[in-house]
């Protein structure tokens, strides 16, 4: 199973796309000649497959980054329990 994460469209140079993903910039082949610097979009396998509306690209960034958040406090958590022992 693969998470889909909306990259913010950074830079287009003719059919490819520059997208931030905060902690990475990766490319995406553009498709759809609707696309523009700001939008937001997912790419899989290198192609940009969907756009995404501004407010659902940010929900979904800000729930993915809670989970990752998440995911660190119950690695150091996992970590204190065991030195403890």
């Amino acid at each position: 199973m693969c998470l889909a994460v909306p990259g913010k469209i950074i830079k287009i140079t003719n059919d490819i796309a520059t997208l931030d993903y905060g902690s990475e910039l990766r490319t995406g082949k553009i498709l759809d000649n609707t696309l523009k610097v700001g939008d937001y979009a997912i790419v899989q396998g290198g192609i940009i497959i969907q756009k995404i509306e501004k407010k659902e690209a940010e929900e979904s960034l800000k729930l993915y980054n809670q989970a990752i958040q998440q995911t660190e406090r119950d690695k150091q958590k996992a970590t204190t329990q065991q030195t403890e022992k």
